[in-house]
């Protein structure tokens, strides 16, 4: 424990809810419209099959001639690295990339963030500084490191996801004027 009376812990769910609550301020009014728009004709994106399912694309590597992402795939993006941090390091860890389908709507993902969120923080203030300072946890996306370290990338994460929503926005909210 510090001189401020704060662990480790409680600053990184501070490091935490800054970086929430520029997700929740990004996803305030977002529909489903605009998580679906293409801002280029090459990019990252989520469609709708004809069977009903959505396609994720996923990129072999991160080279910017990719193109730009939609909302969409960045908020299936979010779930995947989320989803997937809390069942490798809390669960069973059988959970994959594949088995992680967009949620279809904005309010969905709204409503499923929400749950994430509750999730992380009840699991991550149960934690002692000693537990966060140890590897035990840390499978996903990073092994043999404090779990500290994992928490941090999660917080880090988070807040480039929810610049990158604002940015798509700000760019779907002129593209009249483009």
């Amino acid at each position: 424990m510090n001189k401020s009376g704060n662990t480790l812990t409680q600053c990184l769910l501070k490091q935490f809810e800054i970086s929430w609550q520029l997700l929740a301020y990004r996803m305030e009014g977002l529909t489903t419209e605009e998580c679906l728009w293409e801002p280029s004709e090459k990019g990252l994106y989520v469609r709708k099959t004809e069977q009903g399912s959505w396609n994720v694309d996923f990129p072999e590597k991160e080279d910017y001639d990719i193109g730009p992402p939609n909302i969409a795939w960045i908020t299936w993006h979010i779930d995947y690295w989320w989803s997937m941090v809390l069942n490798h390091s809390f669960g069973d860890g059988t959970l994959e990339k594949d088995t992680i389908e967009w949620k279809g709507s904005a309010d969905h993902l709204r409503e499923h963030f929400e749950k994430l969120k509750n999730e992380w923080v009840k699991k991550v203030s149960g934690l002692r500084d000693e537990e966060v300072a140890a590897s035990t946890l840390s499978t996903w996306p990073l092994n043999d490191c404090p779990f500290r370290d994992i928490i941090a990338w999660l917080n880090v994460e988070l807040m480039k996801n929810a610049a990158e929503i604002g940015y798509v926005r700000f760019l779907y909210g002129s593209r009249d004027k483009l």
